[in-house]
């Protein structure tokens, strides 16, 4: 029979070690994601991958916050994060830098999260962009991206909690970048 691992057995790093450790080269920005608690399952999903950084823009709240702490757990204060007021400056500056930004969001020429984590993450800097909880990725945002990235989904229902899909596009691309840079 399995037996629970204690916290101790499981040998995690403290706040200090994370943030000194290596990070992948994949970056999350949430486009006006208004819940506080998605917004914390965000840093705990980017905590648990180990990647380089959270973008919150426009209405996301900021930590220090109370509500982010609850889901967060602490993954707050590890996560390096920055905020921009708007969302398309966020994308032109990890663009600047390097990166290829993708919105998740369903699109006419979008392509699926399996075929792009199979042909776009080797040697790659990534920025993923999430959207509002009813909204989606605003259009002007999706505009300025490189391309789209999509769930596939098979149910009846159209979307995703966005928590919900970071984590999914989160560990997908986090394995994949694994694999790529062997971290």
């Amino acid at each position: 029979m399995s037996k629970k691992l204690t916290t101790a057995e499981m040998g995690r790093m403290n706040v200090d070690q994370y943030r000194e450790a290596d990070k992948l080269p994949l970056v999350v920005v949430l486009d006006n994601v208004r819940s506080q608690h998605n917004v914390g399952a965000v840093f705990r999903t980017a905590d648990a991958m180990r990647i380089e950084r959270v973008v919150l823009c426009g209405i996301c709240c900021c930590p220090p916050n109370q509500e982010i702490h609850k889901t967060a757990l602490g993954a707050e204060e590890s996560v390096e994060w920055q905020y921009y007021k708007d969302t398309k400056e966020a994308v032109q500056a990890l663009k600047e830098a390097g990166y290829s930004v993708y919105a998740v969001e369903q699109a006419h020429d979008s392509i699926s999260l399996e075929e792009f984590t199979e042909k776009q993450t080797a040697d790659a800097k990534i920025a993923v962009v999430l959207g509002h909880e009813v909204f989606g990725v605003q259009q002007e945002v999706v505009d300025i991206c490189n391309q789209c990235i999509e769930i596939p989904q098979y149910g009846t229902k159209h979307s995703l909690n966005v928590s919900v899909a970071a984590g999914i596009v989160i560990y997908r691309l986090a394995s994949s970048l694994r694999l790529a840079t062997k971290k």
